[in-house]
């Protein structure tokens, strides 16, 4: 008999991705119960890969939320949407994966694969989940997000302005999520360096979410032609799945 894809909490999990949140308080309930349920799956437990992923993922929404709550965006209906539609497809793509579905996205694939070892760094492992769910999944969630809002992703809106606000949260919470993720002796090389790896990061952040934009207004562009719009989907699989695979590779670990 073969033994469920997330082990002793496959039932709880199987539950959980039942259930679709429809709002950002319901997406971060989502993402809390999942990080309880994910540190518990064998053989890695507290170190499981995609606990580290969905850790970060937790501190950005809650963060999300807390602006929201704020009044810190200029359209706070785009930007709950997106952030509903963005964790829709990363709750699909799990959902996906439980059901051993060869539509798994490839990007998140590589991911999925550490969750039974060999054991992956915290750092490399939330670097692949940050590249799956933001080269692949964000410039789709855009798309959709703007279709369902009857507008579109047009540079210097009030929507992009909010978009970019998010660079902002991740400039902030970066500093602290990193350091998390890094041993002893990492965290000394780190202090070592300053400032410098928090200036990077965040600049490699702000970097590949505006790309995401670039990529969503393409495929905005050719939303109503399925030939394309799926070319476009091949192609950000392909780029992310290869990116997660250098990410979590040794060589990957070892640059990171």
């Amino acid at each position: 008999m073969t033994e469920p894809v997330w082990g002793p909490v496959h039932r709880d999990i199987v539950d959980l991705l039942a259930d679709h949140p429809a709002d950002v308080p319901a997406v971060v309930d989502h993402l809390t119960k999942l990080q309880d349920m994910l540190v518990r799956l064998p053989p890695l437990e507290e170190s499981c890969p995609l606990a580290d992923f969905n850790r970060l993922y937790l501190t950005i929404t809650s963060s999300v939320l807390d602006g929201l709550y704020d009044d810190r965006f200029v359209d706070p209906v785009f930007l709950s949407r997106l952030d509903v539609e963005f964790a829709a497809r990363y709750f699909d793509a799990m959902r996906l994966w439980t059901d051993s579905s060869p539509g798994t996205p490839k990007a998140w694939s590589c991911l999925f694969e550490r969750m039974r070892g060999p054991d992956a760094r915290p750092l490399p492992s939330a670097a692949a989940g940050v590249n799956a769910h933001i080269n692949f999944d964000l410039p789709f969630a855009l798309v959709t997000t703007f279709a369902h809002l009857e507008s579109e992703p047009v540079d210097g809106s009030d929507q992009h302005h909010d978009y970019l606000e998010i660079n902002n949260i991740f400039a902030d919470k970066i500093p602290g999520l990193r350091r998390g993720y890094l041993e002893r002796w990492q965290l000394l090389i780190d202090m070592l360096n300053g400032d410098i790896d928090d200036w990077y990061q965040g600049e490699l952040v702000e970097y590949t979410r505006d790309v995401a934009w670039r990529n969503a207004q393409k495929i905005w562009r050719c939303r109503h032609d399925p030939d394309a719009r799926e070319c476009e989907r091949t192609r950000l699989d392909d780029n992310a799945a290869a990116l997660g695979r250098l990410l979590l590779s040794p060589l990957g670990a070892f640059l990171q």
